[in-house]
């Protein structure tokens, strides 16, 4: 079955691919409309936070990652989505998700806005180099032509230029830039949930077929992101505040932006797509879960902006 797997193709089509890659950088300049020089400020001046955030992020969740796969030896290409994943900055929604739970906003924009200028050298390097290490994926990866630049560049034009842009805005227009972003960030998110449910219902076949090959391992592997990123901020000693924080900065992964490198650099290989789209869909639902138990166990009473 493994081999199945590993041949099988998404079709996307290129119209789709394009539509994805506005969606993605809308919903960057969205999130970042709500950042400041300040928000970096904060982060540098808590430095423990900042590189416990980092460290969970982008060392240990995709060193669990690596561990899992040996652990339940999945087929490559489902095995390279998951580094993929591992790979990928935190999501934007994670922003919402932090303040429905009574963490630290201000620290999860701060993240945010950081791990997206790390993920410019962190997310190709980190790939890169686990994909290499473990020999199955290794196999696929010199199938592929993969320009490591080339991927810098995606991640860039994605995520670093949008926001700058945003970033900018929000400087020299605030007022400009809360209107817009009170509408673009719903907006954005709703279009990204198409995007993803177009793909599904133009693959509807292969995912009846094989989407229970990925859909424990996602559960799975979402689990031990948003658990790890808890109890190394705890092991950390932070205040419960930033645990919750970092729980859902590090659970929480751009599924989108992953989704956007597996068709740009990889033809949809069939088990990396299916685990990257279904990643997409339920770190949204188990993040809104997570918080909606937060919220009521700690006694939120109201979701600041």
């Amino acid at each position: 079955m493994n081999e199945h797997l590993d041949a099988l193709k998404i079709n996307f089509d290129s119209n789709g691919l394009w539509v994805l890659n506005i969606t993605l950088a809308i919903i960057m300049f969205g999130v970042a409309l709500g950042i400041t020089i300040e928000d970096f400020r904060r982060l540098f001046n808590n430095p423990k936070i900042l590189l416990t955030g980092v460290f969970s992020q982008f060392i240990l969740f995709p060193s669990l990652t690596f561990l899992l796969i040996i652990a339940i030896n999945p087929a490559p290409s489902i095995a390279l989505g998951m580094m993929l994943v591992a790979a990928c900055p935190g999501g934007n929604v994670s922003n919402f998700m932090t303040q429905m739970a009574g963490g630290n906003a201000a620290l999860s924009v701060s993240m945010t806005a950081f791990a997206t200028l790390v993920s410019l050298v962190m997310t190709p390097l980190n790939f890169q180099f686990w994909s290499s290490l473990y020999e199955p994926t290794a196999v696929i990866l010199k199938t592929v032509e993969m320009n490591p630049w080339e991927l810098v560049k995606l991640v860039t034009l994605i995520l670093g230029i949008p926001l700058i842009l945003g970033m900018t805005l929000r400087h020299f227009k605030p007022k400009s830039a809360f209107k817009i972003m009170k509408y673009l960030k719903p907006f954005s998110l709703i279009i990204f949930l198409l995007v993803l449910i177009a793909a599904f219902s133009q693959n509807l076949e292969i995912f009846t077929h094989y989407i229970h090959y990925v859909f424990y391992i996602v559960i799975l592997h979402n689990i031990i992101g948003l658990v790890s990123g808890f109890y190394f901020a705890k092991a950390m000693k932070l205040n419960y505040r930033n645990q919750k924080t970092l729980s859902i900065e590090t659970g929480i992964q751009n599924s989108g932006l992953g989704l956007l490198l597996v068709f740009a650099f990889f033809d949809g290989l069939g088990g990396m797509a299916l685990l990257v789209a279904f990643w997409g869909i339920w770190d949204i639902a188990s993040g809104l879960l997570l918080a909606s138990y937060w919220a009521k166990k700690d006694g939120v009473k109201t979701v600041k902006a």
